[in-house]
């Protein structure tokens, strides 16, 4: 399919096009944003303060909602945990609702499955939270058995995951979403068991435009959230709750019993601040200055379409592409590729021919926004990997025009090579030199062949030297920010080479962070990268030490099937090195074939990079030397630090972020092996 034609979005009059502009710029944002959560790495017996416990609820090492000793009577169970300040959820003066996401892990655990109940809930409530007497068994610690049904007297909204089969109740295992009542109004029938012990993923939406309520649930070993639902209710919740409401989470147990346990919680909210009247007038001044601005763009627009009409005669396609919303035609887009030197403009025709006609047959993978294909080209006589980007991804190309513009200016022996580009017929190609030994993802994880400890510590000197000249040797400084062992190719030697510049930004060689969307792929990302939006040299260099542990342990940053203490890497080796057992941690499938002082090394300095205190980083210059002998070991905490990441809420139009995550939680990470850059991998149906 071709990108569409230009005269379909030029031919517009003139009258039709300024009321357009006008309308569209009324639909500016008026709101603000705010997040909150905490995020502790490791909590020991501490409660974190913003959360309040009621009832049977108490907190060792994650939240557990309910009673929690098989080995004692845990039955006629309720609490609840509920964020301790009031969450602005709609204004009397404005009537504006506001958008929110929550998403949450947890997992329910029956000692039997003959006799496990009830369930938990997250809700919504008016604050301040108060648990309901009697409020067990099928009533998941949120309505007193008294009045669960009336709905005239109770004030709460709340997503059930329940277990158990009520009377009111469509199934054992369900989704429900419960308005005034503990009868759910909505349900979905859960076809796999909720109680076994694995951890569930939820993201529960508001979308206050739509006033649709939505949830999602999965139990992905990688979870990951495109907007999907299994559930939805259209609802209006100014109908329901008052302004502010509290939020959190409920569970019971009766004479049937189970655990329940949250594992990470985070929220984030946006809704109208309280200077509308000051937006009001801004937008009014604006408009006569959008009016002269749209004259101006209607004319430069018909100049366009005329140039782009002798490109279609002369049998070209004009390129539309996306960046900051300007429109970069397909001249303009090729001689500004063609000022850098290097990597050279080829030909569709010919790129065709070398994929033969991009079959299946020569397809090597599918990335995040396309294909990759294996090819041959016989003018240069070489082997290329060539990456299609897929039609209509507005993101894919951006990524295109970034991969081609920064990688052209960069030259570095463990730098995957550019060879050239091409945007023809709708398609957007990159060419590269193929890597004949895959990725280094595929080796550690998947079906390649097992590394020696001489080639793993190799790539690992390899992709350090990669990432130093893209931080200090080259003209400018390079943040790759999308550094995963699925992004480190290998060449028919095995040295590493450092690819997918998609994400990546030119900054000065002051090294100051760049506020930037939120890019990269989960369990790589920087802590500091949630909850301020920047990119930096500390956050590459944190992205570097995960893939050193990994090339060490042989492992992912986040296995859901290891035991408890082992879910996530970091803490896991962390723990190793305060009790100086830190060998513990090589891949065991290098059956000790490997050099113990090398590995010492390598393991201490991706705890070092990975430091959640983002100060306390080496720069990748400091993290070579000591790999390479010429630094002695750092001296690092004998316990995996506490991040702390807390703003205040304070008024509307302030905003703050803050991410939530316990100890023994397992967090949104990771795509999967072999991916291209951007958060992680899709997921499919519920398991």
């Amino acid at each position: 399919m071709a990108l569409p034609n230009p005269r379909s979005h030029l031919s517009i009059p003139v009258p039709t096009f300024l009321i357009l502009l006008l309308f569209s710029s009324h639909l500016l944002p008026l709101c603000t944003s705010f997040s909150f959560a905490f995020n502790f790495s490791a909590m020991g017996g501490n409660a974190p303060d913003m959360i309040e416990f009621q009832g049977d609820a108490f907190f060792n090492k994650v939240i557990r909602l309910t009673k929690d000793e098989f080995d004692t009577s845990i039955a006629s169970s309720s609490g609840r945990a509920v964020y301790s300040q009031p969450i602005p959820l709609w204004s009397k003066t404005t009537g504006k609702l506001a958008h929110f996401t929550t998403h949450f892990s947890f997992l329910i655990k029956a000692a039997n499955y003959d006799n496990t109940g009830d369930g938990l809930a997250f809700f919504l409530s008016p604050y301040p939270s108060i648990l309901p007497n009697n409020s067990a068994e099928g009533y998941l610690g949120l309505l007193d058995s008294s009045s669960g049904s009336d709905q005239q007297s109770n004030n709460i909204i709340a997503i059930e995951f329940d277990t158990r089969q009520n009377w009111w109740d469509p199934s054992p295992d369900h989704i429900g979403i419960d308005v005034n009542s503990i009868k759910s109004t909505v349900t979905t029938n859960w076809y796999s068991s909720m109680k076994d012990g694995r951890t569930g993923n939820a993201w529960i939406s508001y979308d206050a435009s739509a006033k649709n309520l939505s949830v999602y649930l999965t139990y992905d070993d990688n979870p990951s959230f495109y907007g999907d639902s299994n559930l939805w209710y259209q609802i209006d919740l100014r109908d329901y709750l008052p302004e502010n409401i509290a939020i959190g989470f409920s569970a019971s147990t009766g004479s049937s019993i189970e655990l329940h346990e949250i594992l990470y919680w985070e929220f984030s909210s946006t809704r109208e601040p309280k200077g509308l009247m000051f937006w009001a007038i801004l937008l009014s001044l604006a408009g006569a200055f959008i009016l002269v601005c749209a004259c101006l763009t209607w004319i430069v627009l018909r100049r366009k379409k005329r140039k782009d009409s002798n490109n279609i005669e002369e049998g070209r396609e004009p390129l539309l592409v996306a960046e900051e919303d300007d429109v970069i035609d397909y001249d303009e887009l090729s001689g500004e590729f063609e000022k850098e030197t290097g990597p050279r403009r080829l030909r569709y025709g010919e790129l065709a021919v070398a994929t033969k006609y991009f079959s299946e047959a020569n397809k090597l993978g599918q990335g995040g926004f396309g294909g990759v294909y294996r090819g041959f080209l016989k003018k240069l006589k070489l082997d290329v990997a060539i990456k299609r980007v897929a039609k209509g991804s507005q993101q894919g190309k951006k990524e295109y025009i970034s991969e081609v513009k920064i990688i052209s200016q960069l030259r570095h022996r463990n730098l995957v090579r550019l060879v050239g580009w091409c945007h023809e017929r709708g398609d957007l190609l990159l060419v590269y030199e193929l890597m004949p030994n895959g990725s280094l993802d595929s080796h550690l994880y998947g079906k390649g062949v097992l590394l020696s400890w001489p080639v793993r510590f190799k790539v690992a000197l390899g992709l350090a030297s990669a990432i130093l000249y893209l931080h200090e040797e080259s003209d400018r400084c390079v943040l790759h920010r999308d550094i995963k062992s699925s992004n480190v190719m290998l060449d028919s030697e095995f040295n590493a080479k450092l690819g997918d510049f998609g994400l990546a930004k030119l900054v000065d060689h002051t090294g100051a962070a760049q506020t930037t969307v939120l890019a990269g792929t989960l369990g790589y990302l920087a802590p500091e990268c949630f909850t301020t939006g920047k990119a930096s040299k500390e956050s590459d260099v944190y992205s570097f030490g995960v893939v050193a542990l990994e090339i060490a342990c042989g492992r992912r940053p986040v296995e859901p099937k290891e035991e408890k203490d082992k879910v996530r890497l970091l803490p896991w080796v962390w723990g190793l090195y305060g009790k100086n057992t830190i060998l513990e941690a090589v891949d065991k499938r290098l059956d000790g074939e490997y050099d113990g002082k090398e590995m010492e090394r390598l393991i201490v300095v991706g705890l070092w990079c990975t430091h959640p205190d983002y100060n306390l980083r080496p720069s990748i210059r400091q993290a070579m030397h000591v790999l390479q002998f010429e630094a002695p070991l750092p001296n690092l905490p004998p316990k995996f630090p506490v991040p702390v990441y807390i703003s205040n809420l304070g008024d509307m139009g302030l905003s703050s972020m803050v991410d939530f995550g316990i100890n023994e939680s397992v967090n949104s990470e990771m795509g999967k092996s072999g991916s291209s850059s951007t958060s992680s991998a899709t997921i499919g149906p519920q398991k």
